[in-house]
């Protein structure tokens, strides 16, 4: 396949006019969430892993000061191309993916980073439409790409999410927090990122049984979320925002993560349903779903991918039924996926609303799970019927780093 997409990239150089010939490609990894599903801004523990559905970046440094790219999957925007110290505002660039390479230049100057070399290149992404963190994957992929070719070496890879993290934030006007960049830069191929807010830490824990048992899958149902700024998650993230303040001020909580004992939980949800209703239910899944995560844990450190499935589902009914993020079709792949013996667990993925659900299964179990959502599936969602999708994933390294393979038809 990395022929395949090498090749792709090569051809497409040479037909807009961009010389990537002897350069490098960098691959990003998409993200599958084991837990807390929206905990990222809420204070509390991450873990997940990388998935091979990527980004792959080919590029090389020009002479031109100028930033030149053109996407494969959004050719209609031909090639963006802008000097350095030029990068515009997200408001002049409406929904155009350009608003990720003016935003990574901009964020990375305003930042302080000296930025005196410019590149071209072409990108290819098979990342899902929303749940799999294709955003993050880019934003990592160019800040570091902007990286290598001025020679500026960053040791800190937290520094990196903050950064990828500040693109979103800051320029595109997306209030995502940090789950996708830290399960992305930080993954590693047959381990599980768990990510500490409280110390900051990050550590790899291989899973305690033979990997080769089961399969995480991808449930891309064919929809496409516009973004974060336009989705209920921005929705739910200002609810939170909005209880954590009331819980500080009542309580002296810093985080919603402080809802971490059934006395806390009592006493928040009092206070909560007389001064906030309609939030009470987002409370429910975040301290339900935190409560499991320690399981979750040592389920993975023990094998037990039974247990994590279990739990896997159980966030998804909470994401379902309570914080109340998911959308139609997400719940339609879920619900096929429920029916076929040997799926371990379902949720929807990510920001919620559209994009791709996943199933953590046994891996005997793939092949009935593909032929009973292609035959149900479009049934349920006909505008969907060619574009739905389903993969068997693997965990990955979340960025890697290659030279850029010759054609082989090319002299």
């Amino acid at each position: 396949m990395e022929q395949d997409v090498h090749n792709k990239l090569s051809a497409t150089a040479d037909k807009y006019g961009l010389d990537i010939e002897g350069g490098q490609v960098r691959r990003s990894s998409s993200r599958f969430c084991f837990g807390v599903e929206h905990g990222d801004y809420n204070g509390m523990e991450l873990f997940g892993v990388g998935t091979d559905r990527f980004i792959w970046l080919a590029f090389k440094p020009n002479s031109l000061g100028r930033v030149r790219i053109f996407s494969e999957n959004f050719p209609e925007d031909g090639i963006v191309d802008f000097a350095l110290g030029e990068a515009v505002e997200p408001a002049e660039l409406r929904d155009s993916w350009a608003r990720f390479p003016h935003g990574v230049e901009l964020i990375l100057r305003r930042e302080g980073y000296e930025l005196g070399t410019g590149f071209d290149a072409v990108l290819y992404g098979n990342i899902p439409g929303g749940g799999m963190s294709r955003s993050a994957s880019l934003a990592l992929n160019l800040i570091l790409t902007f990286f290598e070719v001025n020679g500026t070496v960053v040791e800190d890879g937290m520094r990196i999410v903050d950064l990828a993290q500040m693109v979103e934030t800051d320029y595109i006007g997306s209030p995502c927090g940090k789950l996708d960049q830290i399960m992305i830069y930080f993954a590693k191929a047959g381990m599980g990122t768990y990510y500490n807010p409280n110390k900051g830490t990050i550590d790899h824990i291989p899973f305690g049984g033979d990997p080769d048992d089961f399969r995480i899958v991808s449930l891309d149902t064919g929809t496409k979320r516009p973004g974060l700024e336009k989705s209920t998650y921005k929705i739910r993230r200002d609810e939170c925002d909005h209880m954590k303040a009331l819980l500080n001020e009542k309580f002296g909580y810093a985080s919603l993560a402080e809802v971490s004992t059934p006395e806390k939980f009592t006493t928040a949800t009092a206070h909560i349903q007389a001064v906030a209703p309609a939030s009470v239910g987002r409370l429910k899944y975040l301290y339900e779903a935190q409560a499991r995560f320690a399981d979750t844990l040592e389920a993975w450190r023990s094998g037990d991918i039974e247990k994590v499935g279990q739990n896997f589902r159980a966030d998804g009914i909470g994401l379902r039924d309570d914080y109340v993020i998911s959308g139609p079709e997400l719940e339609t792949m879920c619900e096929i996926a429920r029916s076929v013996p040997g799926v371990l667990g379902e949720r929807m993925l990510g920001g919620g609303d559209k994009g791709a659900s996943g199933a953590l299964i046994w891996a005997g179990a793939f092949d009935d799970l593909k032929s009973t959502v292609e035959s149900t599936y479009p049934l349920c969602h006909p505008a969907f019927s060619n574009e739905f999708a389903i993969h068997s994933c693997r965990t990955v390294d979340g960025i890697t780093s290659a030279p850029l393979l010759a054609h082989p038809g090319k002299q």
